[in-house]
């Protein structure tokens, strides 16, 4: 009998993940859709973060580029890759000007845990991969 994990997900866990996947796309969509419209909301907490009004538009390329990496199967390691350097980023900027650390500094570390969590309840093999050496599964 074997008593080994299996290699693919049980329902739950793949339904959990995707149910994660979706919430923080839509996330994702809507500050990208913000920036590349350049909604007066999203342009006035731009400047108050220190950050060009010229840059909003590069960035709501990013960010969409990175969700829509994400949203793909094949390249949603990548797209996980690069919107965490995205949220880093956000992190960086509210702790420069101090915004409040449990709401605007950190939003950006709750996001990525859920997207990270989320694709590692779809994808078993990818808690193994980055598991510690000599670490057994829980």
């Amino acid at each position: 009998m074997n008593t080994g994990a299996s290699p693919l997900p049980g329902p739950w866990r793949r339904r959990t993940g995707i149910a994660l996947t979706v919430l923080v796309l839509a996330f994702f969509a809507m500050d990208a859709l913000g920036k590349l419209l350049q909604v007066e909301p999203v342009l006035r907490g731009t400047a108050e973060l220190g950050w060009p009004v010229a840059a909003v538009f590069p960035l709501g390329l990013l960010l969409a580029l990175g969700a829509l990496l994400y949203a793909i199967p094949r390249t949603c390691i990548l797209g996980a890759i690069i919107l965490t350097a995205f949220l880093g980023g956000a992190v960086a900027s509210h702790y420069r000007v101090g915004s409040p650390l449990a709401t605007h500094v950190l939003f950006g570390v709750y996001v990525g845990v859920l997207m990270w969590a989320a694709l590692a309840l779809r994808y078993p093999a990818l808690v193994r991969v980055l598991r510690a050496p000599g670490r057994e599964a829980v």
